[in-house]
């Protein structure tokens, strides 16, 4: 396993990523740290016979979520990795979208063990996580660094994998596309997320703006997040 590469060709939306990996009609399906549900909504709604399950542990996004009403196939429920409210082997699919390097450091090892627990025997658990590189990543680290928990996931699942809680099926690297139509987007999407405190003086709040603003064209700025994705299996026996 490689927690990063030099160089990364393929430039796609990550669905592209896991509607190829992985078939999700008919399955039961949980995310874990599905913050605003937007590819919870994609992967609700773009097949048929799929049972979500989508925790959160941001109360207020969580409290967002339970107002959808258009997502009957979607339970939304408030707990974190290490402590999934499911039953043993029920899971078909376990999907963490750049979410594990969120979770406490000491809690990764056992949210690892947790989804090993829910899967079942064969079944797939997809974990994406964004590389410590780009200029997206560039911007972020002046008021967030986050080489520290990014290693500490990856090394946390190169440990499950080589303790044989899973096996890796395949580890995939891409460029995924993102844009902010103006720095007041970037604030919104970023900046002022509800999960993280973010407190920016006012030096590194214009550094930020101005590292940001170089990036800016006519349509909006553009960035592309380099993505590590480990589709792991739970072993059959």
């Amino acid at each position: 396993m490689k927690i990063a590469v030099e160089q990364i060709d393929v430039v796609c939306p990550e669905t592209e990523i896991y509607n190829r990996l992985l078939a999700l009609d008919h399955k039961h399906i949980l995310e874990l740290g599905c913050g605003s549900a937007e590819i919870t909504r994609n992967i609700a709604t773009a097949g048929a016979g799929r049972k979500i399950t989508a925790l959160e542990v941001d109360e207020i996004a969580h409290a967002k979520n339970l107002q959808i009403a258009d997502l009957p196939n979607v339970t939304f429920a408030i707990a974190g990795a290490q402590e999934i409210p499911l039953a043993d082997a029920s899971v078909d699919v376990v999907f963490m979208f750049k979410s594990l390097h969120h979770v406490p450091i000491e809690l990764m090892d056992p949210s690892l063990r947790e989804i090993s627990r829910v899967l079942k025997p064969g079944g797939f658990a997809y974990i994406s996580e964004p590389l410590f590189a780009g200029d997206f990543n560039e911007i972020l680290r002046l008021f967030h660094d986050e080489q520290k928990v990014r290693a500490a996931a990856f090394n946390a699942v190169k440990k499950a994998v080589d303790a044989g809680l899973f096996s890796l099926v395949e580890e995939t690297f891409f460029n995924s596309p993102m844009k902010f139509k103006n720095f007041a987007a970037f604030e919104d999407k970023v900046l002022n997320v509800s999960h993280t405190n973010h407190s920016l003086d006012e030096k590194i709040y214009q550094l930020v703006k101005q590292r940001f603003e170089q990036h800016l064209q006519d349509d909006g700025a553009h960035f592309l997040m380099p993505i590590r994705v480990d589709l792991l299996q739970r072993p059959l026996v």
